[in-house]
């Protein structure tokens, strides 16, 4: 008998599921705390509970992971030079102070607007190399034309050693800031996910576990792990993806609307007769609008680990993860006493500082810091540091901002008050130290005259209703955050009611059923395995390929043919174009590919063409995943551009091939 394994390295816990391959069961699952910033301890801790009698059989092994989701959220990303090719209109927000804009970029056609500035480019990169661990590069219409973005890259890495993103390599899509965006965020995740990658790889290696490797991707499928290995950009946001196919095997529904609250985020999103929901536009995540095909989900930096800290009259959640007060307790000895000690004035309060707030140092070696940094840095070691600690060290009182850079920079992490710890005061989860929650509850709800449960059942209502704020804003897009809460405060005498069962996944994620049902008229449900929810959606996972192929129609009247021959290439005005053909000038179709772009003068040959290679790159990409040739569908759909009266040939042919296939060794298992 054959099973295959999942893993699911979360920003919170590790998950491991066996599935039996023969009807799809969970046989066996095990829970373990990731680890930061190696996940690789972790990972060993989850599969060491496991039977080693089911690991003899594995066969197959698919992962998934928030890692990436939660790093954008936190902006605790790599520091990532980018570089933009062509006239950009510089936004007033861009994600790095590390950018430079350089002349270059191509038309619509995919020929060249301005000679690439190289120069500018070799002089940029050689001065931040040592500032960033990655670039990012996007060119206008590189979509239609990578050559510049290709030649950036090709100059960097010679020059820094360094990884390169290029937004073709993401998006096939229109959209050149967007393209720069979300070839940023991927570059922020490349050392996160190599790391991950490599480190799972060696690991069954040494355990001689010879199985076909497998790692999901943001919309819901599957991608062998050599290529996630070469190409991690196409694995980011697989842990929500991941969520939501394993939350509608587990419940058994084809169509529902999945919660998953995880320790750092708790994301929304929606599965439809058995498929994702898929973003139209792009993922948003972090406020950022990308290209990347993904789920279309609602995602929110409210978790289990969020950090829940007071300034004046108010409770916030969020949005920085930290450990929990019950969790450090049990890390280290003598937390708890030092905790009950912790003074701050308050003038003082902030985020970053707070009665419940302690700083430790993480594994990460520090790449560039600032004066203040390392005046901060040196005197926070292994052991818990608290504010107060910082200001006697230091003399002074240490900046919030410095603090704030260190988190960012992942050299530091937080310990501080936590949705965890108001439910282990509540006693709905008592996984930990529940008297040092106590305390922290105490020492916070004391601003409030509230006792430790009074405080913690304040905290606990508050993250309800942010989930319950999260589930509408996704199901009723565009409307207004405000509008929402209003409605979930009681107010105006209305109620949401949401017609589709809504499936919860996450560990103590039972606690909040009744808050959720009194905020909003839903089915509600929390099926078996729902603590381990993700790793199954990894192994249920189909391999899924989508290609997108455009052929454009170009027509040069013979006036302007030969000084478009001079300068390199033009397009004529779309006026000339019909007169041009019907009097047989110049008539070339252009085929834009993700991989080239080819000039046909018969429109068949092109059309032949485009049909021939996006069902190749279809296929070779599903083979190379590991999915088994014999059970690969590939469909195709054409939509056609043609304005009233045009002639026969479209002016504009988009093919669109969709490749649907079960990994190898999967073929039995039930859905």
């Amino acid at each position: 008998m054959h099973f295959s394994l999942g893993i699911d390295a979360g920003g919170t816990y590790t998950d491991a599921v066996i599935v039996r391959d023969s009807d799809g069961e969970v046989v066996e699952s095990s829970k373990a705390l990731t680890t930061y910033p190696d996940p690789l301890p972790g990972m060993k801790k989850a599969i060491d509970k496991l039977d080693s009698e089911y690991l003899k059989d594995i066969k197959l092994v698919s992962l998934s992971t928030t890692l990436s989701t939660n790093t954008i959220l936190e902006s605790t990303g790599f520091p990532v030079g980018l570089i933009m090719v062509g006239d950009y209109v510089i936004p007033e927000k861009l994600p790095t102070d590390y950018w430079i804009a350089v002349s270059g970029g191509h038309n619509s056609d995919g020929e060249e607007l301005k000679v690439l500035d190289l120069d500018s480019v070799g002089e940029f990169a050689l001065k931040i190399k040592d500032k960033v661990s990655a670039f990012a590069v996007s060119s206008y219409f590189s979509n239609r034309n990578p050559e510049h973005e290709l030649a950036v890259k090709k100059v960097v890495k010679e020059l820094t050693g360094h990884p390169v993103v290029c937004g073709h390599e993401l998006s096939q899509d229109l959209g050149a800031y967007e393209r720069a965006i979300t070839a940023f965020l991927n570059a922020q995740l490349i050392p996160i996910t190599h790391k991950f990658i490599q480190s799972i790889i060696g690991e069954f290696k040494v355990r001689g576990i010879n199985a076909n490797m497998l790692m999901l991707k943001c919309d819901g499928s599957v991608v062998g792990i050599e290529e996630a290995l070469e190409k991690p950009i196409e694995t980011i946001f697989s842990g929500p993806a991941a969520s939501l196919v394993g939350a509608s095997h587990l419940s058994r529904l084809n169509t529902c609307a999945v919660i998953d609250v995880g320790g750092t985020s708790t994301d929304v999103a929606m599965m439809q007769n058995g498929l994702p929901q898929l973003s139209n536009s792009g993922a948003v995540v972090g406020g950022w609008q990308t290209r990347v095909k993904a789920i279309r989900m609602e995602t929110s930096a409210t978790g289990g680990d969020s950090h829940v800290w007071v300034k004046g009259d108010v409770i916030y959640v969020g949005p920085r993860r930290v450990i929990p007060l019950c969790r450090a307790a049990v890390m280290y000895p003598g937390f708890r006493e030092k905790l009950k000690q912790n003074r701050v004035a308050k003038g003082y309060l902030c985020e970053n500082i707070q009665l419940t707030k302690f700083f430790v140092r993480t594994g990460f070696r520090p790449i560039e810091l600032k004066t203040g940094e390392r005046e901060i840095y040196r005197h926070i070691g292994k052991e818990p540091a608290s504010f107060g600690d910082l200001l006697v060290a230091l003399k002074k009182r240490p900046s919030p901002s410095m603090l704030d850079s260190l988190i960012q920079k992942r050299l530091i992490q937080a310990i501080g008050f936590t949705p965890t710890d108001a439910l282990h005061v509540l006693g709905e989860y008592t996984e930990w130290d529940v008297e040092a929650s106590r305390i922290g509850a105490s020492m916070l709800g004391r601003t409030f005259k509230q006792s430790p449960e009074a405080f913690s059942a304040e905290v606990k209502r508050k993250v309800a209703r942010n989930i319950a704020e999260d589930l509408i804003a996704y199901l009723i897009e565009g409307m207004p955050r405000n509008e929402i809460d209003r409605v979930l405060m009681g107010k105006n005498f209305t109620r949401f009611r949401v017609e589709i069962p809504v499936v919860l996944l996450g560990g103590p994620v039972k606690a909040y059923v009744e808050d959720l049902k009194k905020l909003i008229n839903a089915d509600f449900i929390v099926p078996e395995h729902a603590d381990v929810g993700n790793a199954v959606g990894a192994l249920v996972g189909k391999g899924i390929k989508r290609v997108e192929i455009l052929i454009k129609t170009r027509v040069i009247p013979k006036s302007q043919e030969n000084k478009a021959e001079e300068e390199g290439g033009g397009t004529p005005e779309s006026g000339v174009i019909e007169s041009a053909l019907q009097n047989e000038k110049k008539t070339e179709f252009i085929v834009f590919s993700p991989t080239d772009r080819k000039i046909f003068e018969i429109h068949g040959e092109a059309l032949e063409y485009a049909e021939e290679l996006g069902r190749l790159l279809v296929m070779d990409y599903m083979i190379n995943a590991g999915l088994g040739k014999e059970k690969i569908k590939i469909e195709v759909s054409r939509k056609h551009l043609a304005p009233s009266g045009w002639t026969d040939i479209p002016l504009e042919t988009k093919l669109v091939f969709v490749g649907v296939g079960v990994p190898k060794n999967r073929e039995g298992l039930k859905e």
